[in-house]
């Protein structure tokens, strides 16, 4: 059993630099240290690279390293990138981005996003910062310039200096024909080289790539028209062409990250609201949604004869195993992992569709994050967060705790939706205002 886990350990750090080194220049760098610098962290997956975390927890959970009681009101998960961590909180009638010291929990800057966005279900900003570390001035300096840009729930897009948060520029989703959806804009921003990618949503172009240094736009997708609604695109690697893949209200659809071109597209029955992301695996796109939809996965071939539009797409299948709404799934060894609606936790066959194992009492409902062979899965309802096995052979628990002080700020209708967060050792938890920061590293 030992000797299977540091196998799979050892294909998924294989994996991992593979990517890192395919992927060079797409996304954030990967810094000497643990990074979490975005969205589902450095590849948009929800899986760490990290090892040597406590394989098992205490009766009253792992140590509390700090509590950060100044975050304001949302829903923003944290991105880390050395000794600061960055996310997004409402404070009166204005969204913030603020960095926080990850060694203290305290407020390092905060720079004004723009209005507040209002909402039955919790006020204030929904995505995750993303910290670029590659940005270039254009003047020249000799020394890179690490940037982060956030998307606030109204629609504002800005692009600030991670050292102090000098604003650099700031530009409106609506600027480029886009409308806040019924629950704001909850994208997170996606670098590709001098590029930020967003999706306004509209007539003028659903998807847009601007410049990453000035705000100015470089391509919008005309060919897609549709509403925003709230998931975050990934970047995949196809027949040797960088695409950005993007699940919209009615298709999912792969665009050439270049030029904005449509490469693909597959109706998608959204219903209400359309908000994990995609998965990319060897030429296959996962996608999932909540309100009864479930999941499907499609099978990317050749890119068609030159002069002609597009790449050819084969549905593997459609089926209701994972209804996910908003907790997020994961692919681990072939295998995907996350929460479905009404039927409980779920181990279904990545390829086949087929049910694995399903949970239905041990946890309710929620989002999950991977490190070190484990998942740590968290409660919506309750706040309570479980560890357990990444294993095709069940839920097998070791360690559960529940989150506590839990916040009196939140909606009557919201609940604990911002996902759990795993970088260098530490476990990142927020509840609205509050940010909990607990130490998961084995001594």
């Amino acid at each position: 059993m030992i000797s299977s886990v540091k196998n799979t350990m050892n294909r998924r750090l294989i994996l991992f630099l593979t990517l890192s080194m395919a992927f060079a220049g797409t996304t954030c760098s990967v810094a000497s240290e643990p990074t979490w610098p975005q969205w589902r962290g450095a590849q948009r997956d929800d899986i760490s690279q990290e090892t040597g975390l406590l394989t098992s927890w205490p009766e009253e959970g792992p140590r509390r390293v700090w509590l950060s009681q100044n975050c304001g009101l949302g829903y923003s998960g944290p991105a880390v990138v050395g000794n600061r961590l960055y996310i997004m909180g409402a404070f009166d009638e204005v969204e913030h981005l603020l960095a926080i010291d990850v060694t203290t929990g305290q407020k390092v800057w905060s720079t004004e996003i723009g209005e507040l966005l209002k909402n039955d279900w919790g006020d204030g900003p929904r995505g995750t910062p993303t910290v670029d570390l590659d940005t270039q001035d254009k003047a020249g300096d000799s020394a890179a310039t690490s940037r982060v840009y956030a998307l606030g729930g109204q629609g504002n897009l800005i692009c600030v200096r991670a050292s102090d948060g000098k604003l650099l520029w700031k530009r409106a989703m609506q600027d480029l024909g886009g409308e806040v959806p019924n629950w704001g804009y909850t994208e997170s921003p996606l670098i590709y080289k001098d590029q930020v990618l967003c999706t306004p949503g509209g007539e003028q172009g659903a998807i847009a790539a601007l410049d990453k240094l000035t705000g100015e736009p470089i391509w919008q997708s005309t060919e897609l028209t549709e509403k925003a609604n709230y998931a975050s695109m990934i970047l995949a690697k196809h027949n040797d062409k960088l695409q950005c893949i993007q699940l919209l209200p009615t298709h999912v659809t792969g665009l050439d990250v270049e030029t904005g071109k449509v490469r693909w597209q597959v109706d998608w029955p959204g219903r209400v609201a359309v908000i994990p992301t995609p998965i990319y695996h060897e030429n296959h796109v996962y996608v999932t949604s909540g309100y009864g939809v479930g999941g499907m996965l499609v099978r990317l071939g050749e890119d068609e004869a030159e002069g002609t539009s597009g790449t050819a797409v084969k549905e593997i299948y459609r089926n209701k195993v994972i209804k996910n709404h908003h907790g997020g799934v994961i692919l681990l060894d072939g295998h995907l992992y996350g929460h479905s609606d009404k039927a409980g936790w779920i181990c279904q066959n990545f390829l086949s569709g087929e049910v694995v194992w399903r949970e239905r009492k041990a946890l309710g409902k929620g989002a999950i994050a991977y490190a070190d062979g484990h998942f740590y899965c968290l409660s919506e309802q309750d706040g309570d967060v479980v560890l357990i096995d990444a294993s095709q052979e069940g839920w097998q628990e070791h360690g559960r705790f529940t989150l506590d002080p839990q916040t009196t700020q939140r909606s009557d209708r919201g609940k604990i939706w911002t996902h759990p967060v795993i970088c260098n050792g530490k476990l990142y938890l927020r509840d609205q205002e509050l940010l909990f920061c607990f130490d998961i590293k084995d001594p």
